[in-house]
């Protein structure tokens, strides 16, 4: 019997230090905001004047065969119509595009093209077509051309002003500056815009 009230003793006088500082719900975790996310509206209006800088690669084939380094700078305008999206933009490319075996490269590209694409929420789908003025390095030599282009591209916006996207263009320079050579060249850059 002694022992029975002794562990009774001490059950009872641990249950009551174990209840004297009171019970204490759990707090809630404290809440943290999210960072801030640049989104593009739902639809967004591509209409204004733009500039920006373009990067890539580049390669040439006919009267110099080889490939390089592309980048550069672009400007240009559009006007957003709803379900289509046309404008036009002057972009200037240096270029590092050799053929290793000759020394040979093409130095720059200007374009001077016309855009006309579809916009689907904050991304524009869009074709080009245009002249490029290219200047080229040949046996020593320079020469220069303006020759017929086309390209396809993507711009998505993100937030109200800037674009990213991605356009592959394709000059073919038949004859390039009476060279007795045709040369031609395919790009692919990476692009960033700022919209005015």
């Amino acid at each position: 019997m002694k022992r029975i009230i002794a562990t009774t003793s001490i059950l009872a006088l641990t249950g009551t230090a174990a209840l004297a500082g009171g019970y204490t719900a759990p707090q809630p975790a404290p809440e943290v905001a999210p960072a801030p996310v640049m989104t593009a509206p739902a639809n967004f209006n591509w209409s204004g004047f733009y500039g920006g800088a373009q990067i890539g690669y580049g390669n040439a084939d006919g009267a110099i065969s080889g490939d390089g380094a592309v980048g550069g700078v672009h400007l240009g305008y559009l006007n957003d119509f709803g379900n289509f999206v046309a404008g036009g933009e002057l972009a200037y490319s240096g270029a590092d595009v050799k053929d290793d075996a000759t020394g040979d490269r093409v130095k720059n590209m200007t374009d001077l093209k016309f855009i006309g694409g579809v916009p689907y929420q904050d991304m524009l789908f869009y074709g080009a077509l245009g002249a490029s003025h290219m200047k080229a390095e040949i046996g020593g030599a320079s020469y220069t051309d303006t020759v017929p282009m086309v390209g396809l591209g993507m711009k998505k916006a993100i937030g109200n002003n800037w674009s990213v996207g991605g356009e592959l263009d394709y000059r073919k320079g038949n004859d390039f500056d009476s060279t007795g050579s045709d040369l031609d060249t395919t790009t692919l850059n990476l692009t960033a815009s700022y919209k005015f």
